[in-house]
């Protein structure tokens, strides 16, 4: 049995979620020298949790509303150096962001924070860092609010399937923005194989905007903007939650492989009859110890389960299908 120790989730949200989380430097043999993913967790109390030199860092946010909630995942980008720093560099300032309750709030906060950090690591040697962030604010007595930069992504995993929730900011996601790649050939290239390359990143900017360059500003992905087989996926929106439903947050370890489709494909099976989120976190990681899928590569893995517990405001299945994708 792989060490359980690590899945935290001794987290208030209690009465509309539960929440676990694990971030590991790799699976079995499979191992990086450092952890450069990390993550954040802020409960309905004020109890915040992300990682600091790679180890558990708690403390409480003085003034936090109760009620209200912020969960993210975060991958450091330590092909640019400074990988591990600039994903905690940002998982500390979601700690200082105040609760937002609309997603236009938000994304001005996180704009800030990223012109920011991007100043404090422009006096750094070598290239300028990034992280990818995914994460979802919790207002009390409001749908949550998605807010997504880089290639980690929220899965909502239902009985019968994994769906994405985010579009990867890659290369053929740019290449789908200039009209040059259609709805099965994105799909093939981001879902049925996988590529380290990233178009966009947090602290690092975007190569959407001009491809030509790497720009400083983060370029959000929008309907005016976004293919129409992906105009229902912008990257900063207001969520409907499924009660059958368990919404993974996860970096992209998880479908590092020879045929990610497949294996995250096993996903509602192996959750099946779970008891709770961390119940689910550990079976995640299980499956890559005791059956990992061809061609596995060597990568940190976060998982962030949160497991909606009653009806939300504004619930409902959603009948959106992405291309190569069918709802049952």
């Amino acid at each position: 049995m792989p060490d359980a120790s690590d899945i935290l989730s001794a987290f208030q949200f209690a009465p509309h979620y539960e929440v676990a989380v694990a971030s590991r430097r790799g699976s079995g043999p499979q191992q990086r020298l450092e952890n450069q993913d990390n993550f954040v967790v802020i409960d309905f109390a004020g109890q915040a949790v992300h990682l600091l030199g790679q180890q558990a860092r708690r403390t409480r946010l003085p003034g936090w509303p109760s009620g209200h909630g912020r969960v993210a995942v975060l991958d450091g980008m330590g092909g640019h150096g400074h990988g591990r720093e600039a994903a905690e560099a940002v998982a500390a300032g979601l700690l200082g962001i105040p609760p937002c309750r609309t997603a236009p709030e938000l994304g001005r906060h996180l704009d800030l924070l990223h012109a920011e950090l991007q100043r404090h690591f422009a006096f750094e040697a070598g290239a300028r860092p990034g992280t990818t962030l995914t994460m979802l604010e919790l207002p009390a007595g409001a749908p949550p609010l998605l807010y997504h930069v880089g290639d980690s992504r929220l899965y909502e995993i239902g009985p019968q399937q994994a769906m994405p929730l985010t579009v990867d900011h890659v290369p053929a996601t740019a290449a789908a923005l200039a009209g040059r790649l259609d709805a099965d050939a994105w799909w093939r290239q981001v879902h049925g194989a996988h590529s380290p390359q990233i178009a966009q990143a947090f602290i690092l900017g975007n190569a959407f905007s001009n491809p030509a360059q790497l720009s400083d500003p983060l370029f959000e992905l929008t309907p005016l903007n976004l293919p129409s087989w992906l105009s229902a996926l912008p990257d900063r929106r207001v969520l409907s939650l499924r009660t059958d439903a368990a919404y993974l947050l996860a970096t992209d370890g998880f479908w590092s492989c020879t045929d990610p489709e497949r294996f995250v494909g096993r996903w509602p099976a192996l959750l099946a009859g779970a008891p709770d989120a961390a119940a689910m976190v550990g079976r995640l990681f299980k499956e890559l110890d005791s059956a990992p899928p061809d061609g596995l590569h060597a990568d940190n893995l976060t998982a962030l389960v949160l497991r909606p517990l009653h009806p939300q405001l504004g619930a409902h299945a959603d009948e959106t299908a992405l291309p190569g994708e069918s709802r049952n």
